[in-house]
């Protein structure tokens, strides 16, 4: 049942959620490693990852932020 004077309720939108395409945008050599700091194509969030060997995965050194954290 409606009024004519309420206002519709805003549902919020689902989160969508992908796996993040990580693209390096600077990076820079230290005593531990290989500092990256990365961002996703798809939705330009944002990490600082450590890269320890070239040859190993690099290893998240934050969380993960978007413009809505």
């Amino acid at each position: 049942m409606t009024a004519p004077d309420t206002l519709p309720l805003r549902i919020p939108l689902p989160i969508r959620m992908h796996e993040h395409a990580w693209l390096t945008e600077s990076a820079h050599a230290t005593s531990e490693g290989e500092i990256v700091y990365v961002r996703c194509v798809g939705c330009a969030a944002r990490r600082v990852d450590l890269r320890m060997h070239e040859a190993l995965p690099p290893v998240p050194q934050s969380h993960v932020a978007t413009a809505a954290s």
